[in-house]
């Protein structure tokens, strides 16, 4: 069993099978946050097989050899414990809450459900059911689709370009064994990290690890080649909306790559009412009700995006005056935006360390991608060591890449062309790009 340093609270081993336990020890807390992270998700999916992790999550709570639904959730309830799970493009996570004196006996019902589920046939087709009424929320929410959208926009075919929710066709086709199967290939050793942060000894976990998931095989690391970039446009009316939702972005670089002048380029450039995007857009031209701006990093690739909700009448106006802002912002950064982002970005950092559960999901990632879990100052350091050249040159490469933007809602008819000739203004690449309307 080998262990990593990092931080002083927190401790890394890694079991004979490859599984790695992470504790971050946080004596002033009485609860404990319990989760198991699988290296498991969307982007690791077939196209035959979209969807399948979400409906193994879903499904993992339904039965194991021993215990039926019902009885998992009993026992995690009786203890006063927290249950949830999600999935995500490069992740699929199970959670528990509880008390930091339960936090072994958490540990070993999570690991029932992640290495002993059964997916009985009939919670299936019951779960199957509960699946599709989500997929017909995503399909009627504007925003959601305007992501949908803007992924495949930037990625084409690409299995991260897919939605975690999958297909309506997949979700009504996927079998028992499929899952079987899929859990089988995926949920290994070598992609699995345990979780624990609160009161509570980091040795007694790894034990109590070592006896929950030591016989797990180890597998092997699931890899993915990263997408290649496309950009464009797309668009999609859905009949009801009196809105148009616009989400707009560029590449930036990955979690591997020196992506932190991106990430405080999208602070400078939209977080706070204070800044461009919301005192420009917002607050003296009132061309949005909602706007919000977020660089999203990640192992195969990142996005600078923007996302906002306008009416239609307003979306040539609004799309003008976004260009002529990034335009801007890669000719000069003001001084007194940049010192307000990266002192956002400081207290945005300082609040995560205070949350268990985000602390555990960033020091997962960390293994998943570096096999080792970064410092915080670390990380905080390099952010703060940012220089407004820096930022600068993140923008004008962002430009320089051409624009991915996707709208859903109320699209008003020759709106895309309209869109691609503006944007043609920073980038005279998109000029020969067809748009594209579903």
């Amino acid at each position: 069993m080998s262990h990593l340093p990092c931080d002083s609270d927190t401790t890394v081993a890694t079991l004979p099978n490859g599984v790695r336990v992470v504790t971050i020890s946080l004596p002033h807390l009485q609860t404990a946050s319990v989760s198991v992270y699988l290296r498991s998700g969307s982007q690791h999916e077939s196209r035959r097989l979209n969807g399948i992790s979400h409906v193994v999550e879903h499904m993992a709570f339904k039965g194991t050899h021993e215990r039926d639904c019902q009885r998992i959730n009993l026992d995690a309830e009786r203890l006063g414990a927290e249950v949830n799970a999600h999935t995500d493009k490069d992740h699929t996570a199970y959670h528990m809450r509880g008390l930091g004196r339960h936090a072994g006996q958490l540990l070993h019902m999570l690991a029932d459900i992640v290495q002993n589920s059964t997916f009985p046939e009939a919670e299936l087709e019951r779960e199957r059911q509960v699946i599709l009424h989500e997929v017909t929320d995503d399909e009627d929410d504007a925003l959601t689709t305007a992501f949908t959208l803007f992924d495949k926009v930037c990625f084409g075919e690409h299995a991260i370009a897919r939605p975690v929710i999958g297909t309506r066709r997949n979700i009504e086709r996927f079998t028992r064994a499929e899952l079987l199967g899929y859990v089988q290939s995926q949920y290994t050793g070598a992609n699995v990290v345990v979780g624990v942060a609160g009161n509570v000894d980091p040795e007694q976990i790894v034990k109590e690890a070592e006896v929950a998931f030591g016989a797990m095989s180890r597998g092997s690391e699931n890899g993915v080649a990263a997408p290649a970039y496309v950009g464009g446009i797309r668009s999609r009316h859905l009949a009801g909306n009196s809105q148009t939702h616009v989400v707009l972005g560029f590449p930036v670089p990955t979690l591997k790559d020196d992506y932190h002048a991106s990430v405080v380029a999208a602070a400078v450039f939209g977080e706070g009412m204070s800044s461009p995007l919301m005192d420009q857009i917002r607050e003296r031209r009132g061309l949005v009700y909602y706007a919000a701006c977020s660089a999203d990093v990640m192992e195969l690739c990142g996005q600078f995006v923007i996302e906002a909700s306008t009416a239609p009448e307003h979306v040539d106006e609004f799309f003008v005056e976004v260009t002529k802002l990034l335009v801007a912002h890669a000719e000069r950064i003001d001084p007194v935006s940049l010192d307000r982002a990266r002192n956002q970005i400081a207290v945005r950092s300082l609040h995560e360390l205070e949350r268990p559960s985000r602390r555990l999901e960033a020091a997962a990632q960390e293994l998943f991608v570096f096999g080792r879990v970064r410092s915080r100052g670390e990380l905080m350091e390099r952010a703060l060591a940012v220089e407004g050249a820096q930022v600068r040159e993140a923008f004008e490469r962002m430009l320089a890449s051409g624009a991915s933007v996707a709208m859903a809602g109320k699209v008003r008819k020759g709106v895309n062309d309209r869109v691609l000739e503006c944007m043609a203004c920073m980038a005279p690449s998109l000029r020969p790009l067809a748009a594209m309307r579903s």
